[in-house]
Parts: C-alpha cells; sequence; structure tokens
C-alpha cells in the first residue's frame, strides 16, 4: 500500500510529508520536485504571497543518493517566512498577539472554532489553507515518478474559469504539458485564454473572487485497477473522494457523468471492439471514452478523466462577506487572510498529485513489489498475459 501523511500549518516553520509503500530504486530528482512545486506557484490572477514564496525542500528520510531506499521517506518544504511568524505561531506557551474573531463564509473558520471549542480562527485556518496542498504535491511527485516507469502520465487543463468555458472537446495529450503549463492560465485552448485572463482582471477590479473547472486525465492506465468486489476499492470512489478532498473543490465528474443522467444507454456507453493494434494491451477497446477510463469501479484501459470544480476562494480583497464577530455577538465583515482572485490554474497541479497518489496506490496493490525493477516485471508479466487471454479468445 502507498500512503502518506501531511502536517504542518500554513505560517509554521514547513510543512513535512510522509510517503510509505514506494518501493526500493526510484530514483528521486529534487530539481524535479522543485519544478511540481514551481508549478503549483503558476496562474494569472495569483496574488503577490505566490511572487514571494520559493519552496525549499529538504529530504529528512527514505533517499539516498538519489535512489529511495524502500523505507518511509520524508520531506520538508521550508517556509521563507516564518522569521515574521515565529512568535505570533510559535509552539511554545503563550498568548496570540492578535485573535481574529469575525471567520470567514466559506472557509472552515467558524465550524473548525465550533467543533474544537477555539476563540480564534487562525488556529483553524492556519491547517485548513490551501498551503497544505505542497505537500501533496511533493508526495504526487513521487507517485508520478512511480507511474512513469510503467507507462502512465497525468496532466491537467483549465476548461473554465468563472463564466468562460472551453468550446471545444480537445484533450492535450503527455506531450502538451510545456503547452498548457505556458498558457497564463493553463488552458490548452488558445482562444479561451484572453477570455479567462479578462474574466479574472473584471473580478479584481471589484476586490471578489473566481472559481472554475479542471479536466484532469491519465494516460497509460492498465486495464484491471481497482475492483468492483468492495464499495472501497471502486475507483471511481477513490478518485473521486482524493478530489473531493482538495481544499475548495465541491464538485467532481468522472468521465461524462454528468451529462449522461439525461442521456439514452445507446448513447451513453462505450462500444467495445477487438485491439488490433493493442493500443491498451488489454486485447481489447473502446470507440469511445464516456465512462472517463472506468468500468464498474475498475479501469478500462482507456484514459481517465474527471472534471474537478472549484469555488471562488473565500478570502475577498474587498471584505463584503457579512460575519459575525464571536468574541462580540454583533455583526461584522470577514476579516482578509490573502489576495488571490482565483487559483483554479494551480487546482490542475494538485488534482494531478491526487490522482496520481491513488492510481499509484492501486498499481503498488496490484503489481507489488519491493524494488522498482520487481513492479515493473510485474506490470510487464501482467499486460503480457492479458494479451495472451485476449487472443485465444479471438475466433481464428
Amino acid at each position: 500500500m502507498l500512503r502518506y501523511l501531511t502536517a504542518g500549518e500554513s505560517h509554521g516553520p514547513s510543512l513535512t510529508v510522509i510517503i510509505e509503500g514506494l518501493p526500493a530504486g526510484l530514483p528521486v530528482s529534487m530539481e524535479k520536485i522543485g519544478d511540481e512545486l514551481a508549478r503549483r506557484r503558476l496562474g494569472y490572477g495569483r496574488g503577490p504571497r505566490m511572487r514571494f514564496e520559493r519552496d525549499e525542500i529538504r529530504i529528512t528520510a527514505g533517499v539516498r543518493h538519489g535512489r529511495t531506499l524502500g523505507s518511509p521517506v520524508c520531506v520538508e518544504i521550508l517556509n521563507s517566512e516564518w522569521p515574521k511568524w515565529e512568535q505570533e505561531m510559535s509552539a511554545a506557551p503563550g498568548t496570540p498577539s492578535d485573535k481574529l474573531t469575525t471567520p470567514r463564509p466559506g472557509h472552515a473558520d467558524l465550524v473548525g472554532m465550533q467543533k474544537f471549542s477555539f476563540d480564534d480562527a487562525r488556529d483553524v485556518l492556519e491547517r485548513a489553507s490551501a498551503r497544505e496542498t505542497a505537500a501533496r504535491v511533493v508526495a504526487g511527485s513521487f507517485a508520478k515518478a512511480l507511474l512513469s516507469t510503467i507507462g502512465i502520465d497525468i496532466l491537467s487543463h483549465v476548461v473554465r474559469i468563472g463564466s468562460v468555458a472551453t468550446p471545444s472537446d480537445a484533450r492535450p495529450l503527455p506531450g502538451d504539458l510545456d503547452k498548457v503549463d505556458d498558457s497564463e492560465v493553463r488552458c490548452f485552448d488558445k482562444s479561451s485564454e484572453d477570455a479567462m485572463i479578462a474574466e479574472i482582471k473584471a473580478a479584481a477590479k471589484e476586490g471578489d473572487s473566481l472559481g472554475g473547472i479542471v479536466e484532469v486525465i491519465a494516460y497509460g492506465c492498465p486495464v484491471g485497477l481497482g475492483s468492483h468486489v468492495h464499495w472501497d476499492r471502486k475507483m471511481d470512489g477513490l478518485l473521486a473522494g482524493a478530489l473531493m478532498s482538495i481544499q475548495a473543490v465541491k464538485a467532481v465528474e468522472i468521465g461524462d457523468g454528468m451529462a449522461q443522467a439525461s442521456q439514452r444507454g445507446s448513447v451513453a456507453h462505450d462500444a467495445i471492439a477487438v485491439d488490433e493494434g493493442n493500443e491498451t494491451g488489454g486485447g481489447y477497446k473502446r470507440k469511445s471514452d464516456h465512462a472517463g477510463g472506468l468500468e464498474g469501479g475498475i479501469t478500462s484501459g482507456a484514459p481517465v478523466i474527471a472534471k474537478v470544480a472549484m469555488k471562488p476562494l473565500s478570502s475577498l480583497n474587498r471584505p463584503v462577506l457579512e460575519t459575525v464577530d464571536v468574541a462580540t455577538g454583533e455583526t461584522a465583515v470577514s476579516f482578509k487572510e490573502r489576495t488571490d482572485v482565483t487559483a483554479v490554474p494551480a487546482l490542475g497541479v494538485v488534482t494531478e498529485a491526487m490522482m496520481a497518489l491513488v492510481i499509484a496506490n492501486e498499481a503498488v496493490r496490484k503489481f507489488g513489489g519491493d524494488s522498482v525493477e520487481e513492479f515493473t516485471r510485474n506490470h510487464a508479466s501482467y499486460l503480457a498475459n492479458l494479451g495472451s487471454t485476449a487472443s485465444k479468445a479471438r475466433p481464428e
């Protein structure tokens, strides 16, 4: 099993992630991990904080001379702003200098305060902050590296920001990732980029925020990851749960899920054909991919596709959201913690990490192996057996 655990607060000294279950011998590149973290900071509409945040990372366990050891990997993401917050976020006994008592609607502030009996919203928001996703991106970079050894590539692109949606159903291929990242809004459809930027500028002028939708795609998944046997082994549920766990995400769609609710079965399902070119490695293929690469909770060999919707950020540059000051009980306006207009472009990078972690876990469960060599050998043997089984089933 591939497991990970993150720890740390937004303005704490560091974020920490521990990843357990990686096979030994996986090449580790500090540069590639840094590149993934840098991608998370990209996107038109991010605030000044993203320009001065520079993620310094330190691997403290599980890697020796650039390769995993098979033991838990521990990575720290240091906070360059820690000296400014050392007193406010100190672990030593003390009293906060300025309590936050006007919780933001749409954030975890108030419910967290109620649940844990806090009188300061900072006790909640520091952990609820999307800054935590940096640790997920680090974990996802290891998962991506492992998946690449068996030919699985994962990428994302923005398909909607605010009211502006891409008119095309075109999806980027693995070789298009640089083109997507070169877009200021990480949009593969170049004709939509200017309209999305204009939408962000209009919201920024009014001190407002925007949500949107990203599509995340996994290419090269073999048939057979996941299971139909138990509810908690179905790949649909695993992916939906992981993607929904991302801060500010409110909806996940697998394939054409929402559209299929109003279609007839003759239109909604993917016809099966013999795969003469052995594109999927399983002997059969789907003539379409309305199901998003999943059938009965199991990967079909087609690309795995999910759309992920993010709500507008709950912190606004103009304090117009009404709330209550929990210290006085009086009506107030919510405080401002950060200044992003939208984080939708960055969301895509986080969805890649979460999809990679889910698929890598199922791949480790399916193929096993204490070393990368054994893992890839088991994968190759499985594909060879799939092809052999399919050949026997075909008429002469």
